[in-house]
């Protein structure tokens, strides 16, 4: 900083010692602000003065490095003598005081945002997840059974042939698909569901548990093929390790969002992390049904056979109602894509 003297401005000075202000006038010299009172008689080193912000409102208050400090009521007179006085704002202020640099900056932060939260949390969870050992997929997916299964499930009342077919054809598919060592570790169960709650359902926890519905088994009656598509739509949550990186993306953004809002525990800091837990299922979804793809094709199917899935479902829907799930519980019910987007996919892969 440096300067001339033009002019002067009042301010009460606290001199670090006690709360009694005294009533002084500033004025700058050279290098030095000179502080001038009742009693006071003062220069101090511009360089040992630390100026206050320019802002809309408020008084200013410079701190000295002694521990006194400076406030000046009136902002206006203030700010025009150090600008007569060449006391030049840092660059940030002068930034701050701009509105095409604010515009600037909250565009950048949102671009910052988005970018982190459609690539970065993602490719974040899949590094976390790398590391992390299949043991705590099976802690949690067993953890989870714990809680979904007394509530939602009852035992089976297919013939024990039938889920015998289901289980041989689905295995048969499952080695044409994958090497012997890269075959993803899965225990295929069947359950009614509870008072019909699921209905015509499958899921995958953590861990490689996959769990079909008697009412799915049913709905599906004559086309196994389709039965074989949706296995192998929740073997791809398996092998994908979406139930873990799943955990891993909310968590992420939960704390994400939690920094950004001051508060661990608001709901406010919470619903960007569900919101954003939201897209990321879908994106589950739609790479498990690449995987659904995958394995009909290696079975000599089209995966055009899925479309009866879609078809079916909507028979037994209610008037109004879209999606592929009638059960929101949590982590092994993700949120599906809309059925057109669905239906398309597998035509789409089907033609190529």
């Amino acid at each position: 900083m440096h300067s001339t003297a033009p002019g002067t401005v009042e301010a009460d000075y606290f001199d670090g010692s006690s709360a009694r202000a005294h009533r002084v006038r500033l004025s700058i010299a050279a290098d030095q602000l000179l502080l001038q009172g009742h009693g006071v008689a003062r220069q101090v080193p511009l360089a040992e003065v630390q100026w206050p912000e320019r802002t809309r409102h408020g008084k200013r208050v410079a701190h000295l490095r002694d521990g006194g400090s400076l406030q000046a009521e009136h902002a206006a007179s203030w700010d025009a003598w150090l600008a007569a006085a060449g006391v030049r704002e840092s660059r940030v202020v002068r930034l701050q005081q701009s509105w095409r640099a604010t515009v600037v900056a909250v565009l950048g932060l949102l671009l910052l945002a988005t970018a982190g939260y459609l690539w970065g949390l993602p490719w974040a969870a899949r590094v976390v997840v790398a590391f992390v050992p299949q043991s705590v997929d099976q802690s949690i997916g067993d953890a989870a059974w714990g809680t979904i299964a007394p509530r939602w499930l009852t035992p089976s009342a297919l013939p024990p042939e039938r889920q015998q077919s289901i289980r041989a054809a689905f295995a048969s598919a499952v080695e044409r698909m994958y090497p012997e060592r890269k075959r993803p570790t899965y225990e295929l169960r069947f359950h009614a569901s509870a008072q019909g709650r699921l209905g015509a359902n499958a899921f995958a926890l953590p861990g490689g548990r996959i769990v079909v519905t008697d009412e799915l088994v049913r709905l599906l009656e004559g086309r196994d093929d389709v039965v074989l598509g949706v296995l192998a739509h929740e073997l791809g949550h398996v092998h994908h390790r979406h139930g873990m990186r799943s955990l891993v993306q909310v968590t992420l953004l939960s704390t994400a969002t939690s920094v950004a809002f001051g508060d661990f525990s608001s709901v406010l800091g919470l619903a960007p992390a569900l919101l954003g837990q939201l897209g990321y299922s879908r994106d589950f979804e739609r790479e498990a049904d690449e995987h659904a793809v995958q394995l009909l094709r290696a079975s000599d199917l089209s995966p055009e056979v899925m479309v009866t899935l879609f078809e079916r479902l909507a028979a037994e829907r209610p008037a109004g109602r879209e999606g592929g799930s009638r059960s929101d519980i949590g982590i092994a019910f993700a949120s599906h894509p809309a059925d057109a987007e669905r239906i398309r996919l597998f035509r789409e892969a089907a033609r190529r």
